[in-house]
């Protein structure tokens, strides 16, 4: 992969290529890096360096590793399959790929055993298949790749924000106004880790655009469609116009009255170019949002 740099100069290499290549990770970068699998006009340089116009950049994608994870027969709920994407349903309280803390039980584990050797190795070996990814707690539609190919043709769209992602939200409190948009660049919270936050100047530009469905009486019921797909970018978009997602604890009240296990977020349509076919296509979760998110709708005063 070649990449000339035509913009934001004078900017570390390791931030540079993870601003421009959305589909590797800055730990990954860095990794390339101290490998020297990634050359400045065909030479090696460090994470310090700073990208000057004019350079060339040079990414080598090493094998694919054959990832040190094991594969679970976790059941799926298998929207669509085909010979290059696998669309899942993901439940609440899934972790979508392996991490400190969780090297079980991840959407993973269980893609793995269903697609066996056939899932994308671009983005590293806890990775295998993984494009995009939603919370724990969110519920809703993720694609997986089962090739390269399929994974390089997403990740672009990804990259120029292409693809259509729609959200149903439960959110705290009244939304005056029908509809809106949010827009505030969005960075890791400089004394909580865990947490983003809005930073104009440190963050990367991010766009949030939401309508209401219903109004209640201490809530509102919105659908959030992203134009950037950003670290818990509707929770914090939402938060940041003072109508934190219903049940989570991180950006909004501690407490919950319904006693929910995490945020009222669904991810409820997903579009997109399929690589092979060239063609638009557009999932719609079945049903539209879980149970958990319908009893609450019913739940709630009106």
């Amino acid at each position: 992969m070649i990449i000339n740099v035509e913009d934001d100069f004078n900017i570390r290499i390791d931030k540079w290529i993870s601003d421009h290549a959305e589909n590797l990770s800055r730990s990954y970068i860095q990794n390339l890096i101290e490998n020297h699998n990634i050359l400045v006009d065909s030479k090696p340089v460090k994470s310090n360096y700073k990208v000057s116009e004019y350079d060339e950049i040079s990414i080598i994608l090493p094998d694919s590793i054959e990832p040190e994870i094991k594969a679970e027969n976790i059941p799926l709920d298998i929207v669509y399959e085909d010979d290059d994407i696998i669309i899942i349903n993901k439940p609440k309280g899934m972790v979508v790929h392996p991490a400190p803390g969780h090297y079980t039980g991840t959407l993973v584990n269980a893609l793995m055993y269903h697609c066996k050797d056939n899932l994308s190795g671009i983005n590293g070996v806890m990775r295998p298949g993984i494009v995009h990814r939603i919370d724990k707690d969110t519920t809703g539609l993720v694609v997986a790749c089962k090739n390269d190919k399929a994974h390089l043709a997403l990740s672009e769209q990804l990259k120029v924000h292409s693809i259509t992602r729609k959200y149903r939200a439960i959110v705290n409190g009244v939304i005056k106004d029908d509809s809106g948009t949010v827009e505030g660049s969005i960075a890791r919270h400089p004394a909580d880790r865990k947490k983003m936050t809005i930073d104009n100047f440190r963050g990367r530009p991010a766009i949030t655009h939401y309508r209401v469905i219903k109004r209640f009486k201490n809530h509102t019921y919105v659908e959030c469609q992203l134009e950037t797909g950003r670290t818990h970018q509707i929770r914090v978009h939402m938060k940041h116009i003072g109508h934190p997602v219903l049940g989570d604890t991180v950006y909004g009240p501690e407490k919950c009255a319904y006693k929910l296990e995490g945020q009222a977020l669904h991810a409820m349509v997903l579009g997109f170019i399929h690589p092979s076919t060239k063609e638009y296509v557009e999932f719609i979760s079945d049903p539209e949002v879980p149970g958990y998110f319908s009893d609450l709708l019913h739940k709630l005063p009106g």
